[in-house]
């Protein structure tokens, strides 16, 4: 009897230190339990939140142009589109796309014509087809332009130079410009990379600013706005409640696919580094599930190249081999080699230094198969780190030579900043 009672007393001790271990794990890992439980994202309201409960003197009774896309939601998920259209108080007039269009449909590069849009009947001019800057025709009749778009925090992401492009247009016509801002999902503390050499701007580089910006849509538009000499009468509807060092999904707001090539935050981490492929012939994963994750090539041997990449002990990620075949883009078709990313601590995580190292790793594994376009000048913002490449520069080298830009551009920032 007595055994039996001291067995007993042992496993109900057992299981209260058990239980105890696991109740401290969870406190340990605050952050994950936050983000079972949706995070803070009730108590964050976004530009549209904000412009529709606090801030709609700015659009009441008067004629509205939009331009947006698939992200343009509210924190319910829905459409601005639809709010503005079904709204008595406000005359949505015309809806403006970037690239990928409004409906978000279109793939990267891929032409959008006008249309009619069946939802609404009204129509869609495209920001990214024979023209990427409003003309005076498709601004007639507006009393005010709205942007609400979610941005990717990349200096090569597109949309934010639509942005800048409709300032100059509504400046030219007169017109108040509205940037409902969003978050930026990679944080707003981070800034990496070379600042644009302006004689290397383009489309997807417009503005001497670093590749990873650390700056949300509706600051970026003060900084275009004030340091570029756009000058246009405008307008940043705030958002309240979100803090510079949340990632998205700290946020526990809704991720919605900025594009088509753009599915998770994870892509969105890797972007800024991983998206220098797109200047090489090497794929960076479009055609695959996981698109700027999985880099490779036919010529690749995914082992060595995993390799020759985990030997370099980069913070925060992680190499794994991998074999894919694109179903659309480079090597469409083919069975390609090479690696996925996988990022261990986003905190330590440097994408564009590790970009970097995995086009200098394979054009120093395999010189006779790679080759680097003058696409890619355009993405880094200057021709000096291809000729780097090319000559055996570090990039331990190359960061040293883009410091001393960086921390200008890190000064000038910190006048723009709301958060």
């Amino acid at each position: 009897m007595k055994k039996s009672l001291m067995f007993l007393l042992t496993a109900l001790l057992v299981v209260s230190m058990v239980s105890v271990a696991w109740a401290d794990h969870d406190k340990g890992n605050g952050k994950s339990q936050d983000h079972k439980k949706g995070g803070k994202g009730n108590e964050i309201s976004l530009g549209v939140d904000v412009l529709l409960g606090d801030q709609k003197d700015l659009i009441r009774g008067k004629k509205v142009g939009l331009i947006t896309n698939p992200t343009g939601v509210d924190k319910d998920l829905n459409s601005i589109v639809d709010l503005l259209h079904n709204d008595p108080e406000v005359e949505l007039t015309a809806l403006y796309g970037p690239e990928h269009g409004v409906r978000g449909d279109a793939q990267a590069g891929q032409y959008v014509e006008y249309y009619i849009d069946e939802v609404t009947g009204l129509p869609v001019y495209s920001l990214y087809g024979k023209t990427r800057k409003p003309t005076p025709e498709m601004l007639e009749g507006v009393d005010v332009l709205l942007f609400d778009i979610q941005d990717v925090g990349t200096r090569f992401y597109t949309y934010i130079y639509t942005m800048a492009l409709a300032m100059e247009a509504a400046n030219e016509n007169g017109i108040p410009f509205v940037v409902l801002d969003r978050p930026n999902p990679l944080g707003g503390e981070k800034v990496e990379g070379p600042v644009l050499d302006p004689e290397f701007a383009s489309f997807v580089g417009q503005y001497a600013i670093p590749l990873r910006h650390g700056m949300t849509v509706g600051e970026l538009a003060r900084l275009f706005n004030t340091e570029f000499g756009i000058g246009a009468d405008l307008t940043v509807v705030e958002m309240k409640g979100w803090k510079r060092k949340a990632y998205f999904d700290d946020t526990g707001l809704p991720f919605v696919m900025p594009s088509p090539n753009m599915p998770t935050l994870e892509t969105a981490l890797v972007y800024p580094g991983a998206a220098l492929v797109e200047g090489t012939n090497l794929s960076e994963g479009r055609g695959t599930t996981k698109p700027f994750e999985l880099i490779g090539a036919p010529f690749v041997n995914s082992t060595e190249l995993a390799a020759a990449l985990n030997d370099l002990q980069l913070p925060g990620v992680k190499f794994r081999a991998a074999s894919f075949t694109p179903t659309f883009s480079k090597h469409s078709g083919k069975l390609s080699h090479g690696v996925q990313i996988h990022v261990t601590d986003r905190d330590k995580y440097q994408p564009v230094e590790t970009g970097l190292h995995i086009v200098k790793t394979v054009h120093d594994l395999y010189p006779e198969d790679v080759t680097l376009t003058a696409f890619f000048d355009n993405l880094i913002g200057n021709g000096w780190i291809r000729e780097g490449i090319e000559n055996g520069m570090s990039v331990e080298e190359m960061k040293a030579q883009w410091k001393n830009e960086l921390k200008k551009f890190e000064k000038v920032r910190k006048q723009y900043l709301i958060y």
